[in-house]
């Protein structure tokens, strides 16, 4: 009686174990938070989901709002578009940040946070933190 219950088992899990091989891979996304700026005045976000399965490549829209004590009437807010790729190792991250017209990119090595600079044309380079979880 014993066997048979096992083959029973078998035969029913067979066919999803086969169902959830043969289902191609969800693209991943990721969340990332950070802080942009000499005194991190810059909070950003962004969710980015994977572009080609296997290649750690990401985009997604991105939000920069200045959180910095000097704002007046309220912090300014900027959307844009961020475009990521995570090295193999998961050590390095480099991005293209567009907002308003203007591409930014970025260079960071991971330790607790990616940490790196963001240089914008005709810009002096920020610092630029990012966690992406």
């Amino acid at each position: 009686m014993q066997h048979a219950k096992k083959h029973v088992v078998r035969a029913l899990i067979l066919p999803i174990v086969l169902a959830a091989l043969a289902t191609p891979a969800q693209a991943q996304s990721l969340q990332l938070i950070g802080y942009s700026g000499y005194l991190g005045e810059w909070e950003v976000t962004a969710t980015v989901t994977e572009d080609t399965l296997g290649r750690k490549q990401y985009t997604g829209p991105m939000t920069m709002k200045h959180v910095g004590i000097c704002t007046q009437g309220g912090p300014e807010e900027r959307t844009g578009k961020i475009r990521l790729e995570r090295s193999a190792s998961l050590s390095r991250l480099n991005a293209t940040l567009s907002v308003d017209g203007v591409e930014c990119t970025y260079s960071g090595q991971l330790s607790d946070f990616y940490t790196g600079t963001m240089s914008c044309p005709g810009r002096e380079e920020v610092p630029l933190k990012l966690w992406a979880r």
